[in-house]
């Protein structure tokens, strides 16, 4: 295989988690894709925010190419979880818009450098990283938001799945989707009662 086919691989890879992610937000609501449906307040339009701040920072400024775009609340350069979740006037297109304008940038970078140029952090200069590091650490945290993206559709509507023309999901009636939920439910509740906590 060629540095070529391991960078096309990468990049196909973080393609698929983008789509996936955005793909979450087709057919909602304002309100729903700004939900919070954990504790934490994880909702969809949140997640997209946090991940464009993200491929901005590592595609970006880690390689001396700036890209506008709301920082990180992990770097020290806003609010806690200000990347989180949208404001009432930051709109959908916005966001949206932003992060496929921050995928052009990236993949200018991805395709520009060689994978084992170094890049340095913004805030730690003494932290260096590979593009190819970035590439990897990148697709992880897009495709991790995106399994956070599925549960919380899920838990709009009951969307479910890795894409719109394959969800990568057994196939199943509403009735056997209960049963099957109901089986996991029970064999949950015999191991707990057989085991109690650990």
């Amino acid at each position: 295989m060629t540095v070529t086919d391991f960078r096309t691989d990468l990049r196909v890879y973080l393609q698929d988690a983008r789509d996936a992610l955005l793909w979450k937000l087709e057919g909602l609501s304002e309100y729903d894709i700004r939900r919070p449906l954990t504790p934490t307040g994880t909702n969809l339009l949140g997640l997209v925010k946090h991940v464009t701040s993200a491929e901005a920072l590592y595609f970006g400024a880690t390689f001396g190419r700036p890209f506008e775009a709301p920082p990180l609340w992990i770097t020290g350069g806003a609010e806690a979880n200000a990347d989180l979740w949208a404001t009432a006037d930051e709109t959908r297109e916005q966001i949206v818009g932003l992060y496929r304008k921050v995928w052009a940038h990236s993949d200018a970078t991805i395709k520009s450098l060689e994978l084992d140029a170094v890049g340095r952090i913004p805030g730690n200069e003494r932290h260096e990283m590979t593009l190819h590091r970035i590439l990897v650490h990148m697709i992880a945290e897009t495709t991790r938001h995106a399994g956070h993206a599925d549960v919380v559709r899920e838990l709009i509507d009951g969307t479910t799945g890795l894409r719109k023309e394959d969800d990568n999901m057994a196939k199943g009636s509403a009735a056997w989707w209960e049963e099957h939920r109901a089986r996991v439910e029970h064999a949950a509740r015999e191991a707990g009662r057989m085991g109690g906590t650990m």
